[in-house]
């Protein structure tokens, strides 16, 4: 018995010295930290948003499009598999520790560090980032959506060529999560491009124009059947929520005389009339800055999601007539809000109390109340960096961080591409929010701020790799002093002349 324990031993010790221990301590340090991160955001932060799915997942109120359905089926196929929705807040944990989990194995696998391959798994702890965890957001499912592809794209590219059957699995896997990414958040498409051509990259370092055309299509089919197969499922109400941004730049460009003139020359109903101009009283009464539809445009009770599906084209048509007009005040208000949104980002943190959804407040969210102490300490760990960091919960730092991640032509280490493809969705999918953004939120931010992060680590994977190349390379020269020198120079001259211009090269 003693023999065999010796053996284990021995093999755990060189598994260890050699490294193939680490990924599985990687593992189980990620399980751990998930856990953890889970059980403070257990059963799940929701808003008056997230509360609203909640109410159609579980099937008691009627599905509608001004929330993705693909959120709301998700979490009904959760619910009935479960029979808990706090799987949800659950699975975005998941996914997030899942993802870094594979990149700081593959960090662990190019830079040989320890330590770095733990820094990336930090990335789950950063404030910036754990915020958000556990809040059952569209635009949490987005970030996590798209830092897997990355995660799967990363582990195609160093798969050996003969694993086919893994590839094609890990490819339509990425494509599943790229098509959920595009359908759960209306403006993410700018952002998905850029990964959808990351993954494609990953699988084919130098595809021609077949093989782009081929793949997008591909894509592109795979969005359409995923959405009309949630379509099918959840047959949801028609809301026409994009009328909502006309309706905030029209309040805010017109004045109210200019609005109700605006509202007849496209022939609006009276009731619509009548409302957008109480609309724009209302807004610059309260000084109010954006977010004019909910804010400032009167309601009936209860709400009524489907007021905009009947007025869209009205809407549409006076904002098409009327913004070429006043196009100064549209520049002035759009410039107003964006700059915002950069520099004064709100809502860093969202305290999960469900005050917000009142009386339609689920009885389910009712009988799991949230630890107020794990609350309460989360709170003061993210709004103190909030305080002491500003910068990592502003718009701009991530907008700064995109702009260098694109325009650098190369970065040390392998991941150069795919660092300017992270750049640049980052990048696409802030400035997507100049003609379209409703209010200043950080969340809007969230997946450049989580992508940027991701970024500085793959950076600086690709130093300490490039770093561990250059002091390997010298070791290799020894073998250079058994040949004979050239003639006309000293054996100790030319020895230290080799080490100096490898090294040199490197750099």
């Amino acid at each position: 018995m003693s023999g065999t324990v010796d053996r284990w031993t021995t093999a755990l010790r060189r598994a260890w010295r050699v490294g193939t221990l680490w990924p599985w301590c990687l593992a189980a340090v990620a399980t751990v930290c998930g856990y953890a991160v889970a059980t403070v955001f257990h059963p799940g932060y929701l808003s008056a948003d997230s509360n609203t799915q909640l109410w159609q997942a579980l099937g008691d109120e009627p599905v509608n499009d001004w929330h993705p359905p693909v959120m709301a089926l998700l979490w009904r196929v959760l619910i009935r598999i479960t029979g808990d929705f706090s799987a949800m807040a659950a699975l975005q944990t998941a996914v997030l520790w899942g993802s870094l989990w594979v990149l700081a194995r593959l960090a662990w696998k190019s830079s040989g560090s320890r330590a770095l391959s733990l820094a990336v798994l930090a990335v789950g702890f950063a404030p910036h980032i754990m915020n958000f965890t556990g809040v059952v957001w569209k635009d949490v499912h987005l970030a996590y959506a798209l830092l897997a592809v990355l995660a799967i794209a990363l582990t195609v590219r160093e798969l050996p060529r003969e694993r086919v059957v893994s590839r094609w699995a890990l490819l339509a896997s990425g494509l599943l999560f790229l098509a959920y990414a595009a359908l759960v958040r209306k403006n993410g498409v700018p952002a998905v491009i850029p990964v959808f051509a990351l993954l494609v990259l990953a699988a084919w370092p130098a595809p021609g124009r077949r093989r782009w055309l081929a793949a997008t299509g591909v894509f592109a089919a795979v969005v359409i059947a995923c959405g009309a197969g949630v379509s099918a499922a959840t047959t949801p109400l028609a809301t026409r929520v994009y009328a909502v941004i006309p309706v905030d730049d029209l309040a805010h460009v017109l004045t109210a005389h200019q609005m109700r003139s605006a509202a007849e020359q496209a022939h609006a109903e009276p009731d619509l009339r009548d409302r957008l101009v109480a609309a724009a009283v209302n807004c610059q009464k309260r000084h109010i800055a954006s977010d004019a539809y909910l804010q400032c445009f009167p309601h009936t009770q209860p709400f009524d999601v489907t007021y905009m599906d009947r007025h869209a084209d009205v809407i549409v048509r006076m904002w098409a007539q009327q913004m070429p007009r006043h196009w100064k005040g549209y520049a002035e208000y759009r410039g107003r809000v964006f700059t915002k949104l950069l520099f004064q980002s709100n809502q860093t943190f969202w305290d999960g109390t469900h005050a917000n959804a009142g009386a339609r407040l689920h009885p389910l969210v009712r009988k799991q109340p949230l630890n107020d102490t794990l609350r309460s300490a989360l709170q003061n760990y993210v709004t103190g960096f909030a305080r002491d960091l500003p910068m990592l919960f502003q718009g701009w730092f991530w907008l700064a961080v995109s702009l260098v991640l694109v325009l650098r032509r190369r970065w040390a280490g392998p991941h150069s591409r795919e660092l300017r493809l992270l750049g640049a969705s980052s990048l696409l999918y802030i400035l997507a929010y100049l003609p379209t953004a409703p209010e200043s939120n950080y969340r809007y931010v969230y997946w450049p701020a989580l992508a940027g992060t991701v970024a500085l680590a793959l950076i600086a994977t690709g130093f300490v790799t490039r770093r561990r190349a250059a002091a390997d390379r010298p070791a290799e020269v020894p073998d250079n002093h058994l040949a004979v020198p050239p003639a006309g120079r000293a054996p100790d001259a030319a020895a230290p002349a080799g080490p100096h211009e490898d090294a040199g090269a490197a750099l």
